[in-house]
């Protein structure tokens, strides 16, 4: 079977944008699910995809919370939409 690795990038996790990082964190859950890696470097794939979770969980808030200060009392749910 042809391992497959992860492509990491240059920049830091703080750098990435959102589509970066997620792109990276895709790729270390199919090589974790996919091969029988040594310990210690799933070890370092999970550690690494842990701290890219955070860096999207927190690239999200941050659009959440400049959407919410761009539209003010104008943001309308889908569901009041839908009428």
């Amino acid at each position: 079977m042809a391992k497959t690795s992860v492509k990491k990038s240059e920049k830091s996790i703080e750098e990435l944008t959102y589509e970066e990082a997620l792109v990276e964190l895709e790729q270390i859950v199919e090589v974790l699910e996919g091969e029988q890696n040594p310990l210690e470097e799933s070890m370092k794939l999970f550690e690494r995809g842990q701290a890219l979770v955070r860096q999207c969980g927190a690239l999200l808030e941050s659009a959440q919370l400049k959407v919410q200060k761009l539209a003010g009392d104008s943001l309308v749910g889908f569901e009041e939409d839908s009428e």
